[in-house]
């Protein structure tokens, strides 16, 4: 991977939908050239899809948190599976340190947070949570 494809990668996912011919002016390759590595990025397994992100106004998510988990023993398969089972969880981080999981969710309401907080911590395996609510996104993406 070299400066070009970092540059293209960087505005693929500031906008996924820029144009060949947009990335060509913007990186001063040529329109071939463009296309070509972006089809060996998606070939090579770098690139595995295309997205939108929608804006904040538009999720139905009245809450969205970090979850940080500590699991007990060998059980971290097990929980895994527990809580990617959970339609709230929208990604599960494994880590290192005091944490094995971080968690995003998203919910509705406090109330429903609150429940699924409780199910989350009903959990066999996991000994402890670490909470922090989302108040405000600055910048997304990479």
């Amino acid at each position: 991977m070299d400066d070009l494809d970092t540059e293209l990668l960087s505005a693929l996912r500031h906008n996924a939908r820029i144009s060949v011919s947009s990335l060509s002016a913007m990186t001063g390759a040529s329109r071939a050239t463009v296309a070509a590595r972006i089809d060996r990025l998606v070939a090579s397994g770098t690139i595995v899809g295309f997205t939108i992100r929608t804006g904040h106004e538009t999720r139905s998510a009245g809450v969205r948190a970090i979850v940080m988990i500590e699991v007990l023993g060998k059980l971290a398969d097990r929980v895994a599976d527990q809580l990617r089972g959970l339609p709230q969880v929208r990604a599960l981080h494994s880590t290192n340190g005091k944490w094995d999981f971080v968690a995003e969710l998203e919910d509705r309401d406090l109330a429903s947070f609150d429940e699924t907080l409780r199910r989350i911590r009903l959990i066999n395996g996991i000994n402890s949570t670490e909470t922090n609510i989302l108040l405000k996104t600055g910048k997304t993406g990479f």
